[in-house]
C-alpha cells in the first residue's frame, strides 16, 4: 500500500501543514484530515524510484578496505591450492591439502 502526502487546506485556499497517510491504491481521497477534520487534499510528493545498480558501487561494496571495516576476511588464490589474505584478519596464507 502506497503513503500519499496530504496538506491542509487553509480558508483563503493556500497550503497548510502536510502529513501522510497509509491507504490502498484503489481507496478515494481523503477530503478531510483524519483527526481534526480540516479539509485536505492530495499533493504530489518525491517519487521514490530505486536506482540502477553499477560495478563502480559493487567494486567499492566488496573491496578490501570495506570487507575488513565489516569483519570480513578475504582470501586471494595465488598457486595450485594456495590462498594469500588480502583483508581482515586470520592466517596469512591458507593451503589446501
Amino acid at each position: 500500500m502506497p503513503i500519499y502526502v496530504y496538506e491542509v487546506v487553509l480558508p483563503d485556499g493556500s497550503g497548510g501543514g502536510q502529513f501522510e497517510w497509509l491507504q490502498g491504491m484503489a481507496e478515494a481521497p481523503l477530503t478531510a484530515h483524519p483527526e481534526t477534520g480540516e479539509p485536505v487534499r492530495r499533493v504530489f510528493g518525491t517519487p521514490n524510484a530505486p536506482r540502477a545498480w553499477t560495478d563502480s558501487q559493487a567494486k567499492g561494496k566488496v573491496s578490501d578496505s570495506n570487507l575488513a571495516a565489516k569483519g570480513f576476511t578475504k582470501y586471494v588464490k595465488t598457486g595450485d591450492g594456495t590462498y594469500e589474505k588480502t583483508a581482515g584478519t586470520g592466517p596469512k596464507q591458507i593451503k589446501r591439502k
